[in-house]
């Protein structure tokens, strides 16, 4: 029996299913918690956490609000997921074998290193991180994160310093304070690019510029 030969419910079934076929369902089942949250982060980021509703991140995403609700509870939810993925990075970095055995000058400075690394590979996220300021639940944990890894970073420059491999004439909690300035202040300039700075080639000028004027001789 062809289309035409059908019952007329038979040929409104047949057209809806191809009507669906046309309309953004297909685009909104193929939307991952991974691009939503991309989209959310670049949202954030361009608007304040504070200045964003679901309805913007429905309007940026192109998908409704109900969509978004199927991948996750709220926008609070996508601000924890992205500021995980920015402090994941950098606490792995803290485990690495080079910062966990050695001298400290080297395990800090390999710490250092990586530190600027992540912030290039996953910017949108660490910029993210840098500006929450504690209004909600998940900003006050991500803050706490935070200071948590800067006193690590700080444990290991008071640990280079009584080694002797620090000078003595430098306040440590200054020199802290500078190092962590100077890589947190990368967020506002640096832009991937292909014929941008290389990555590897900004993370060791960090360091030089760092460690040559902290070190000892």
């Amino acid at each position: 029996m062809s289309t035409t030969d059908r019952p007329f419910a038979d040929r409104a079934a047949v057209e809806r299913g191809t009507t669906a076929e046309r309309t953004p369902t297909a685009k909104r089942d193929t939307y991952t918690p991974e691009t939503l949250l991309a989209v959310a982060v670049r949202v954030f980021n361009e608007r304040g956490y504070d200045g964003t509703s679901m309805e913007h991140l429905s309007k940026a995403a192109g998908i409704s609000k109900s969509s978004i609700y199927h991948h996750v509870s709220g926008k609070e939810e996508l601000l924890r997921r992205a500021v995980s993925r920015a402090l994941d990075g950098l606490f792995a970095a803290l485990e690495e074998p080079q910062a966990q055995h050695g001298r400290a000058i080297e395990r800090v400075e390999h710490v250092t290193r990586r530190t600027v690394e992540v912030l290039m590979a996953e910017l949108p996220y660490v910029t993210l991180l840098l500006r929450v300021r504690g209004n909600t639940q998940t900003e006050r944990w991500a803050l706490e994160r935070r200071r948590e890894f800067d006193q690590r970073v700080s444990d290991l420059l008071k640990a280079a310093a009584a080694d002797g491999d620090l000078r003595a004439d430098v306040d440590i909690r200054l020199a802290t304070r500078l190092l962590f300035g100077m890589i947190n202040s990368l967020v506002e300039w640096y832009r991937p690019h292909p014929d941008g700075v290389d990555r590897e080639q900004l993370a060791d000028t960090v360091v030089r510029l760092a460690f040559d004027g902290l070190r000892t001789g």
